[in-house]
């Protein structure tokens, strides 16, 4: 007489059990997805460029080879040249940063 008993209640356990899976999952489908951003350098510029500084504007590793660092710096000036409403500023800065990290400049500073 309890083997019905336990088997009902092992039954009623697992579809009590299987319900709160389904809800579960369909309120973590539901959720609104989360932005996943890239985060970036908050901070201004030092007055005279490291490597790393100039890697972290371009968006490359300190040591990386040429091709990429040009690669970097056209993405980088394709978004902020001063003909297509950027910045002088921020242009000379990454034409800085270029230069620091191909080798031919020796942080003599932008012309600001």
């Amino acid at each position: 007489m309890e083997t019905p008993m336990v088997a009902g209640a092992a039954v009623a356990a697992a579809a009590i059990a299987g319900r709160y899976g389904i809800l579960a999952w369909q309120a973590f489908k539901a959720r609104p997805p989360v932005a996943r951003m890239r985060r970036f350098y908050e901070g201004g510029f030092q007055t005279a460029m490291t490597r790393r500084e100039a890697a972290l504007i371009l968006g490359v590793r300190e040591r990386v080879v040429a091709e990429k660092v040009k690669e970097a710096h056209r993405r980088v000036m394709v978004a902020n040249h001063p003909d297509a409403g950027g910045s002088h500023y921020l242009a000379s800065k990454i034409n800085e940063a270029k230069d620091i990290l191909l080798g031919k400049s020796n942080n003599s500073g932008s012309a600001f």
